[in-house]
């Protein structure tokens, strides 16, 4: 391509690669419509009122308002595309149009309908709709299909039985939802709905992607439930939650988990279930398969949490890899996970320290990688924090050959 002499004028002002969706703005000017609709986005993120075209500083409307499709040079890109396809070059696809929200909101009135096949075409349409194209799902949210569907799930789940299309119903909630003042109302409080979920993961007969769209859909409404809510969760629910994990059903499944666990944990009576429940053995499981940065950074977080309870510590403890494995993923992973292992050494060096403790510390090199830690280069919070751990012990550990001489100059016994 880089031999190619492309028509300026194929080129979007922001991006400068070759426009697939091209619109014209009312400053006259055409862009690609995904670095337009962006660059708009960046301004209202920002508190923006309104945005100025890139190329003429001339104030734009917000997000998808006044943006023309450019028809005619949208087919003369794609000409062009077919006639240097032998220079590698792939045809640009014609964009799809949205659906219509009145279609939208007649295939609602058909899942809320009595007519069985009326109900399964209209999920069958609106699982379509949902896939297609990234818009559908905006309209789809606006017509209130989030609604729909999750009034559908609690209607079945109080019916006590399965319902075909039970995935596809899962997978528009999911790609629909947007947390609007109305849908956080819905799940704020809703009891029913967090047990329709966990009736859902139950159901042995689904497929491990249906329990994943379940998952991140519980993941939501524990991000907007209210404390009430989050405070009168049962065992059960943390032990379902474990029990997952356990099954390692797929990595998306194991990180959904991990935020539903970590959202759920402020609470001390929640901390405690999530360690009755098994939570602490089988995180540390699944780290020691050595999974992705991201999901070891919410272990971590999740572990660093559970240490702050005594009952959390005695369960860390009692696993035979437990300070092993915070001192070796110490300064390996992420800044993140750095914190989260230097909180679990804190937790247990101040307040579950037995003399056997102190030495398995020593032994596993944890307060050498705490050493590391004051010569790294990293946040000085963190040197900060090794610093406290290794005063706490230090007449032990500084009389260990282990240890550098400079820890028994640095530390007055």
């Amino acid at each position: 391509m880089d031999e190619l002499d492309i028509p300026q004028y194929f080129i979007c002002p922001i991006s400068l690669q070759i426009m697939k969706d091209p619109v014209i703005a009312v400053s006259g000017i055409t862009y690609d419509r995904e670095s337009i609709e962006r660059w708009l986005l960046t301004a209202a993120g920002e508190g923006h009122s309104s945005a100025v075209c890139p190329v003429t500083k001339q104030l734009l409307p917000p997000v998808g308002s006044d943006l023309t499709p450019n028809h005619m040079l949208r087919r003369l890109i794609q000409a062009w595309c077919v006639v240097n396809a032998e220079s590698g070059i792939e045809r640009i696809p014609t964009p799809k149009s949205p659906v219509h929200k009145s279609v939208i909101f007649k295939l609602i009135r058909d899942v809320r309908s009595g007519n069985p096949l009326l109900h399964l075409n209209a999920l069958k349409k609106l699982d379509e709709f949902a896939k297609d194209i990234e818009k559908n799902q905006k309209h789809m949210a606006e017509a209130g299909v989030p609604k729909a569907m999750i009034s559908l799930i609690l209607k079945r789940y109080r019916e006590g039985k399965t319902f075909p299309r039970l995935e596809e119903t899962l997978r528009i909630l999911h790609l629909t939802w947007i947390p609007t003042e109305e849908n956080k109302k819905i799940v704020e409080e809703n009891f029913d709905f967090i047990h329709s979920l966990l009736w859902v993961l139950s159901c042995e007969e689904l497929e491990n992607i249906s329990r994943i769209h379940a998952l991140k859909m519980l993941k939501n409404v524990t991000e907007f439930a209210k404390t009430s809510l989050l405070e009168s969760l049962k065992l059960s629910f943390f032990k379902e939650m474990v029990s997952i994990l356990r099954k390692n059903i797929s990595p998306q499944g194991n990180k959904a988990v991990l935020h539903i666990l970590i959202q759920t944990s402020p609470f001390e009576r929640n901390r405690m279930k999530i360690v009755e429940a098994g939570a602490i053995f089988e995180v540390m499981e699944l780290e020691l398969n050595n999974p992705d940065k991201k999901t070891t950074e919410l272990i971590f977080c999740l572990l660093a949490k559970l240490c702050t309870c005594a009952e959390g510590r005695q369960q860390f403890l009692v696993h035979a890899g437990g300070i092993a494995l915070a001192a070796k993923r110490l300064l390996r992973i992420s800044p993140t996970t750095d914190d989260g292992a230097l909180c679990i050494i804190e937790s247990i060096a101040r307040f579950s320290a037995t003399r056997e403790v102190v030495l398995e510390m020593l032994r596993v090199s944890a307060v050498s990688k705490l050493c590391m830690v004051l010569q790294a280069d990293c946040a000085g919070y963190l040197k900060n924090k090794a610093r406290d751990i290794l005063r706490l012990h230090n007449y032990t550990w500084s009389h260990s050959p282990c240890i550098q001489v400079y820890l028994l100059t640095w530390y007055t016994r």
